[in-house]
């Protein structure tokens, strides 16, 4: 490459002593020093870039990332959802104004594929409208299956937070994998006292 372009560099030989004086620079620039510019990645249809690293390892930057995996604790299910938008991150401001999705953002993911679980494990639809429930028509069951609903629906608890949460079609989820090293935005639904923490800060940035 052309020598005038900068590159970002992680070596401290440029650094003062701790007592304040200079240091004599007797070497340039390695190869181990490097470091990379920020991935940013943006919600969008899926673009990831594979990246040669040191002893040949490969890391997987995403560009655009719009699908991933999401764990429900509680429930003890993953599944692959679209990702909406990002509401909050501890670390910048900045980084929710454009979007970017990096580890521990905190996003909103369509809650339709663990509604459709829901419906389907407990025989139970969450986040419905109390006037449409005249309208829904019998699905014919065997006794076995109703036996086994009524079995799982003695433990079923759910979280007031969360069924409002399902009645929007939205859910508040935190990114735990790393967008930019792992080429993928996996993470888990929010509940109990992180999601009311949470909760509390999109309050006080709104008022804000």
């Amino acid at each position: 490459g052309d020598s005038v372009t900068m590159g970002i560099s992680r070596d401290s030989r440029h650094k003062h002593r701790a007592t304040g004086g200079r240091m004599p620079v007797h070497k340039k620039k390695r190869k181990f020093e490097l470091g990379r510019p920020a991935a940013m990645t943006k919600i969008g249809h899926k673009r990831v870039r594979p990246v040669r690293c040191m002893g040949g390892n490969m890391k997987y930057r995403a560009l655009r990332l719009d699908h991933g995996n999401f764990s429900w604790g509680s429930e003890n299910i993953t599944r692959k959802t679209r990702v909406m938008d990002v509401v909050y991150n501890a670390s910048n401001n900045e980084l929710v104004r454009t979007k970017v999705l990096v580890k521990n953002a905190i996003i909103v993911i369509d809650a339709a594929p663990f509604k459709a679980w829901y419906m389907k494990h407990y025989g139970v639809e969450i986040g419905k409208k109390k006037k449409t429930e005249e309208a829904k028509e019998e699905v014919k069951q065997s006794k076995h299956v109703l036996a086994t609903l009524k079995y799982r629906n003695k433990e079923r608890t759910l979280d007031a937070h969360l069924e409002e949460q399902f009645a929007s079609g939205r859910l508040l989820a935190c990114i735990s994998s790393r967008p930019g090293q792992s080429g993928r935005c996996d993470g888990y639904i929010l509940e109990g006292r992180e999601l009311e923490f949470y909760r509390k800060q999109l309050v006080k940035k709104k008022k804000n």
